[in-house]
């Protein structure tokens, strides 16, 4: 699986919006939406920066197994650009989509105790 699709797979599990993503990246929804085209170079920030907003380390959305990854460096203009490949099998995505189904269950059961202690609070004045 390319890494691009497997942003879309993490999004579509927090169940965000590309205009979610854009906003929480600080970009143009229309450049998030080439990211995950692969129509747009993932450099090594934009990969960390999903990775921080999935609450995921970088090395879990590049998924490891069977990944290349190839980095380019032109020091004459400072052009630098860094491209990912991943052939991760899809019991690893799995894994990794029930983990974030996990972590976003458990900020909500999180959550819903900070509002019935606040609720108890109220009642109780």
């Amino acid at each position: 699986m390319k890494v691009q699709d497997k942003i879309r797979s993490i999004r579509e599990i927090y169940q965000w919006t590309q205009e979610d993503m854009a906003e929480k990246m600080g970009i143009a929804t229309s450049s998030y939406s080439k990211i995950e085209r692969g129509e747009s170079k993932l450099d090594f920030e934009k990969l960390n920066q999903i990775a921080q907003i999935f609450n995921i380390s970088m090395e879990e959305l590049i998924s490891q197994q069977g990944m290349v990854f190839i980095v380019n460096a032109n020091d004459n203009n400072g052009d630098h650009s860094a491209n990912f490949y991943s052939s991760s099998d899809s019991l690893i995505l799995e894994n990794e989509n029930l983990k974030l189904k996990l972590a976003h269950c458990k900020e909500m059961l999180l959550q819903k105790d900070k509002e019935i202690e606040l609720l108890r609070r109220l009642t109780d004045k």
